[in-house]
């Protein structure tokens, strides 16, 4: 009978905590318009977007763009919760909600894999990495491949294709993926 009481305890207690988790961020909307201040990213990474609205009393949702050719990643906080509208330009979320990249198979959102090149090529955007993934897997040397989103390295999109597999790093630069 014990048991029972603390196994009825311990699920009532999961689905409070699940019940009150923060929404999260999520890469590929924009929330547009309540805009009350924005500012330059110069590391381009989209959750120093996210920790300046959590200090900020009257920020209530955020969106990040990521560097276009210009170079250069913007923040705009917001003091109200627009909804949220499909985006590859940027990040967004609500206070309280962390950045959470897509799981989309065997590519690795926000991750570098430097090293190992044998060769680069500038790419059009493609904010799923899906045009470098495709060269490597046409290319018997290649072992694993880096697309680098416009405006980190430079004003265009870049693919990386490398004949060694190296060791995976988070940057919000990168979409990197192992195909052999």
């Amino acid at each position: 009978m014990r048991k029972a009481y603390l196994l009825i305890g311990t699920v009532v207690l999961a689905m409070s905590a699940f019940a009150i988790a923060p929404a999260s961020a999520q890469t590929g909307f924009d929330r547009r318009g309540g805009d009350y201040t924005n500012f330059q990213i110069h590391s381009g990474d989209p959750a120093v977007c996210a920790a300046r609205c959590e200090r900020e009393g009257r920020c209530r949702a955020w969106a990040f763009s990521y560097p276009g050719s210009k170079g250069v990643a913007i923040c705009w906080l917001k003091n109200q919760v627009p909804p949220r509208v499909e985006d590859k330009c940027c990040v967004s979320g609500v206070r309280g909600a962390g950045v959470v990249e897509p799981h989309t198979g065997a590519s690795e959102f926000s991750i570098d894999r430097a090293g190992g090149d044998y060769r680069y090529f500038d790419v059009k955007p493609d904010a799923s990495g899906e045009i470098c993934k495709t060269a490597c897997e046409g290319e018997n040397r290649c072992r694993a491949w880096t697309y680098v989103r416009p405006g980190y390295i430079g004003p265009a999109a870049r693919c990386f294709l490398k004949s060694e597999i190296k060791r995976p790093r988070r940057k919000p630069c990168c979409i990197s993926g192992v195909v052999r």
